[in-house]
């Protein structure tokens, strides 16, 4: 997730003032605008870097969400509490920050799993509804300039029940009270009409939302309750803890800020349908 910084803006906290579990995770452009200077504030931009170096938010910093493959096989794991911790603070970050994070281009689910590691690691984070398009549509400035970044002092709080692995699903979620398994991938891969490393189907007892309808066509978070439709469609009960899975551990992180709007405690299966295939473990074609 984080591997280059660029940028600067002062580190001091900034109030937070929201009160819904909605506000508390995605701030809108108008709140941006009045807040993208005040002390504290860290703009993350999520893309290709090519559209950072083009323009981006002033003060933002270049963020590149890949990871090294694990030694394993795996794509997009966490990686070691230390190194989280060393990036954060060449990226400016102190404890007292408050992160926003934005996506440019088409660059949604990259961003909420950068905000889904920045929550991982301790940090006060939230996201952008609508990215730099929005924006830019309503008429605020963008710059190429890229200062540099002071560095911060951020001390790592790893939330380590956040993330879990294929024999947590298995003994506490897969049919059990309490939780529901939600698979963030296209309808095509649940229902086993296409083949996800060999395996044509989903675990057994997910709901399927696939991630890209959590979203309008602009990009922006759905409202309350279409999202609430697409999780009770797909099995979720009110005060039930959501599990979401997909490939390889992004997509499922959008169907997680979801949930978290909506008040749900999250886990994520962060190995995912990679992890579950590599494991030889069943899946089902049936709908559920």
């Amino acid at each position: 997730m984080l591997v280059a910084a660029l940028g600067s803006l002062p580190v001091a906290p900034t109030p937070l003032e929201a009160q819904t579990a909605r506000e508390r995770l995605v701030v809108s452009i108008d709140w941006l605008a009045q807040h993208y200077r005040d002390p504290g504030v860290v703009l993350l931009h999520v893309g290709p870097e090519e559209d950072y170096a083009k323009e981006h938010i002033p003060g933002a910093r270049y963020l590149s969400h890949r990871h090294p493959q694990t030694a394993d096989g795996l794509i997009l794991e966490l990686q070691p509490p230390d190194l989280v911790e060393r990036q954060l603070r060449e990226l400016g970050i102190s404890n007292d920050s408050r992160v926003v994070v934005y996506r440019s281009s088409e660059w949604i689910s990259p961003s909420t799993r950068v905000l889904f590691e920045l929550d991982w690691a301790g940090v006060d984070a939230v996201f952008l509804d609508g990215g730099l398009d929005a924006w830019k549509a309503a008429g605020h400035p963008v710059t190429a300039d890229a200062p540099p970044v002071a560095p911060g002092s951020f001390t790592i709080r790893p939330k380590s029940d956040l993330v879990v692995t294929a024999d947590w699903v298995q003994q506490h979620a897969v049919g059990k009270p309490g939780y529901q398994l939600v698979d963030g991938r296209a309808r095509a891969f649940y229902d086993g009409v296409r083949d996800d490393r060999g395996k044509a189907g989903h675990i057994a007892g997910a709901g399927s939302i696939p991630w890209v309808e959590l979203f309008e066509e602009n990009g922006r978070l759905k409202s309350a309750e279409a999202l609430r439709a697409l999780f009770t469609a797909a099995g979720v009960e009110p005060g039930e803890t959501v599990v979401a899975y997909c490939h390889i551990g992004q997509f499922a992180t959008a169907v997680i800020l979801a949930a978290r709007t909506l008040g749900h405690e999250v886990r994520l299966y962060d190995g995912a349908m990679q992890d579950w295939a590599r494991r030889d473990l069943p899946v089902t074609a049936s709908a559920n």
